[in-house]
């Protein structure tokens, strides 16, 4: 098992980010995640800066970790040709220690762009089509596709590492892993429970395949100052990495092996 570190940009600035990945990296984690969101999942948060610029940085402050969107959804504030791109970049700049997480969003951020929220049946054919379009590209040399939900006319990633990016998928069952595992290499789920990674075992044939869940916690100096940390530092609520007066929260990423 590997821990992560989560960069919780809906309660920190860009620049505390920046710092905070550098901070993780010293401190001995092994990878590193951010969630890719246009709003925070509270007002009182008060943050959410872009992730893509933020994961930019963090490449040039960072040497070891790995880096990964926890998750990017490549369905509607971006189409999924310039996720492509996108991840290829910071994989660049990373040398090659990008991991590009994707799922099938949440209306919080994507309603932004004024083109309703589909139900979720229809948001994972757009994400299979979206995996489809990213793989092409990934593979080099100019793509069109003509699906039911996007078009793709001669796009090429010029800039591309030299082997493609690593794409995890967040999945929750049966039916998305069916969707899914074909085109993805590394399983994403808020715990990777053991009938869930077998299940991926199955549909996936990378041997090397990857199973990252998350689980959040509340970290204090001392046992007698955790007693008030349940009220005052929730999973929804936690700061990564940000200290406080009664406690510094942090929400990490658990990521286990392939069995």
């Amino acid at each position: 098992m590997r821990l992560g570190y989560t960069l919780m940009s809906e309660q920190s600035g860009p620049r505390e980010l920046v710092v905070h990945a550098a901070g993780a990296e010293r401190a001995g984690f092994d990878f590193e995640v951010v969630s890719d969101h246009y709003f925070p999942w509270l007002d009182e948060m008060g943050h959410s800066p872009y992730a893509w610029s933020v994961l930019g940085a963090v490449t040039q402050v960072t040497e070891r970790v790995e880096l990964m969107t926890y998750v990017t959804c490549p369905l509607m504030r971006y189409h999924p040709a310039v996720v492509a791109q996108k991840a290829a970049t910071v994989d660049l700049l990373s040398d090659g220690r990008f991991t590009l997480g994707v799922g099938a969003g949440e209306n919080l951020n994507e309603h932004v762009v004024g083109q309703g929220w589909p139900p979720v049946n229809i948001r994972h054919e757009m994400l299979e089509e979206a995996l489809r379009i990213i793989n092409a590209l990934f593979d080099g040399g100019y793509v069109d596709f003509a699906g039911q939900h996007y078009r793709v006319d001669s796009a090429k990633v010029w800039d591309l590492p030299q082997n493609p990016v690593p794409i995890g998928v967040a999945v929750s069952g049966q039916q998305s892993i069916a969707t899914f595992a074909h085109l993805a290499d590394h399983l994403i789920a808020v715990e990777p429970e053991v009938e869930l990674v077998q299940q991926w075992d199955q549909a996936n044939d990378n041997p090397h395949s990857r199973k990252i869940g998350q689980l959040p916690i509340c970290w204090v100096p001392t046992v007698t100052r955790a007693s008030p940390a349940p009220t005052s530092c929730s999973a929804g609520s936690a700061a990564a990495g940000r200290s406080t007066p009664s406690c510094r929260a942090r929400r990490a990423s658990r990521e286990r092996p392939s069995s």
